[in-house]
């Protein structure tokens, strides 16, 4: 079963559902279909489209958020799916200051790596094998980290996704 995005009335991402839950919030009107999933629910008297993309008809107010938790998904949607060393496919995580020699597990100490680079690079620092990073690592901020830091979206959610911080998107 596939999932849906839910938007708040002003469109800014609130979660993802099931196809199930999104179905029933249509029908019982408390949120609009804005995207169609292309699947299509058959039943005795009639069928119906399942939705990709719902918005709530009322506001819904959010409570402060206050860090986005570091996983192996998000890690890799921040990173954009590449190393950030050579630019290869990522396919682990390295601590830029190792672990031992007192690196902390936090967004801004762990990227994602491609396995020859974290293999190369080992438990040392970047001044002692002489690389740079491309970019600065940093915690992630929006709306949007909520879905992305899941690693689970949907083509059709990124229009709705990157005006709330899923700018890293690319489409």
């Amino acid at each position: 079963m596939s999932q849906t995005l839910v938007l708040n009335a002003t469109y800014e991402p609130l979660g993802v559902v099931s196809d199930r839950r999104a179905l029933i919030l249509v029908l019982n009107q408390r949120a609009v279909m804005v995207e169609e999933s292309g699947t299509i629910l058959r039943y005795a008297n009639g069928q119906v489209s399942l939705p990709s993309v719902v918005r709530l008809t009322k506001f819904i107010k959010i409570p402060y958020r206050h860090s986005i938790p570091l996983s192996r998904r998000a890690l890799f949607a921040r990173d954009g799916g590449r190393c950030v060393y050579c630019g290869a496919t990522a396919t682990s995580i390295d601590h830029v200051i190792p672990k031992s020699r007192g690196g902390k597990h936090s967004w801004e100490n762990v990227v994602s790596a491609c396995h020859r680079c974290n293999h190369l690079k080992a438990d040392k620092t970047l001044k002692e094998i002489g690389w740079k990073l491309k970019s600065i690592p940093r915690e992630p901020s929006g709306a949007a980290w909520r879905i992305l830091g899941t690693g689970r979206t949907d083509t059709r959610w990124h229009t709705y996704l990157k005006a709330f911080g899923g700018e890293e998107l690319s489409a």
